[in-house]
């Protein structure tokens, strides 16, 4: 299906794989933050999947363990990292738990999370104040002279890579270079942008990441991966317990010895279907390109901000070239953004009403076509 380079440059991207995406012709789908549409791949893997557990239970098993390896596989290619670092989990969530409650704690430690985190990466970490631990709250607006500063002495960062209602992208390589010459673990949510827009583990120093897969991944839920750099896995003990945690595979050995890698930190049996539709949905990323995804996605999304802007709409955030994302929230004083999204919807576009904001998050595929609509039926 890869077209040749050139093709890119003659056929806009979201021409070339829309038909990838069944969902457009039903709806303009804004909504990639929330709750992604699968790819045509990963729905016609999970079924797949599915109607030969029907037919045959698990005879074919070997083939799941193959789609294990290979869901480690393509992650580990979309973020430049080692199979062996990558665990499969239920979801982002669940990754961040297994980073916050698998250190081993001490009264006095300290911690750097920011004040505009999702709550999946907030709590963790607020939680860990109960241990003694202090929690230094920042601002993503802060300058990187002020979390130099706050990152001395730090235990551990924590940061989306997009934050979930503004879009700011953070700068991944320029926070890992502090944390790298203060010697503080990198830990980074990366779930509202892995898959639209690049991510390098190694350039960005980054020890560990997590992210689910039914957003910018165009996969299904209860299904993500972990990232946990191999120097470090020995640090974060698993904080779920099961047969699949150690080496041993032989059930009547009662030896602990955890496994070598970082499976380790899946503790029991794994989501099969969903890992089926999100190996395949990582491979069609990896064949379309990020490098590709990431400057129309930026694209689209400048079109809805622009856009909304002449119509008399506040943006959340500003956006530039570096820290512009998928996601654009906007609003109108007296205006219910709730009532908004019910009108939207009877339209057939997807957005989603966010703390008073609209959320809008177009993938790729979306065309320059159904923003001018979800433009025009803007009040």
């Amino acid at each position: 299906m890869r077209f040749k380079e050139d093709t890119y440059t003659a056929v806009p991207l979201w021409s070339q794989y829309r038909d990838q995406f069944p969902v457009t012709e039903r709806l303009i789908y804004l909504n990639h933050a929330a709750v992604a549409p699968l790819c045509r791949a990963a729905s016609d893997a999970m079924k797949r999947l599915a109607d030969d557990a029907c037919l045959y239970g698990s005879y074919h098993y070997s083939d799941w363990v193959d789609a294990y390896q290979a869901l480690r596989v393509a992650a580990a290619r979309l973020i430049h990292a080692q199979p062996e670092e990558i665990a499969i989990v239920k979801n982002t969530s669940e990754g961040i738990a297994t980073i916050a409650l698998g250190i081993d704690w001490r009264p006095g430690d300290k911690v750097i999370g920011f004040e505009e985190e999702f709550p999946a990466n907030y709590y963790p970490w607020q939680r860990l104040e109960s241990q003694g631990v202090r929690v230094e709250w920042l601002s993503t607006s802060d300058p990187l002279e002020r979390i130099e500063e706050v990152c001395r002495g730090a235990r551990l960062l924590s940061i989306s890579f997009v934050q979930y209602l503004s879009g700011f992208r953070t700068d991944l390589n320029a926070i890992g270079e502090i944390c790298r010459r203060h010697n503080c673990f990198f830990f980074v949510d990366a779930i509202q942008g892995l898959g639209a827009f690049p991510i390098h583990v190694e350039a960005a120093h980054i020890d560990a990441l997590a992210a689910d897969g039914h957003k910018w991944m165009l996969g299904p839920e209860g299904c993500g991966i972990l990232y946990v750099r191999k120097s470090r896995q020995d640090e974060i003990e698993p904080v779920e317990f099961g047969y699949t945690n150690v080496a041993a595979t032989d059930y009547s050995v009662r030896d602990t010895t955890l496994r070598g890698d970082a499976s380790r930190y899946e503790p029991g049996t794994l989501n099969t279907i969903g890992i089926f539709g999100l190996r395949a949905a990582l491979e069609f990323i990896l064949e379309v390109g990020v490098e590709h995804i990431a400057p129309q996605v930026q694209s689209i999304a400048d079109q809805i901000a622009e856009g909304a802007v002449r119509k008399g709409y506040e943006l959340l955030g500003t956006r530039t070239p570096q820290s512009g994302s998928g996601i654009v929230s906007i609003r109108k004083s007296n205006q219910d953004a709730r009532a908004l999204f019910k009108h939207l919807k009877e339209q057939g576009i997807v957005v989603a009403p966010r703390s008073g904001w609209i959320r809008t998050s177009p993938h790729f595929y979306i065309s320059p076509e159904d923003v001018d609509r979800f433009l025009s039926v803007l009040p």
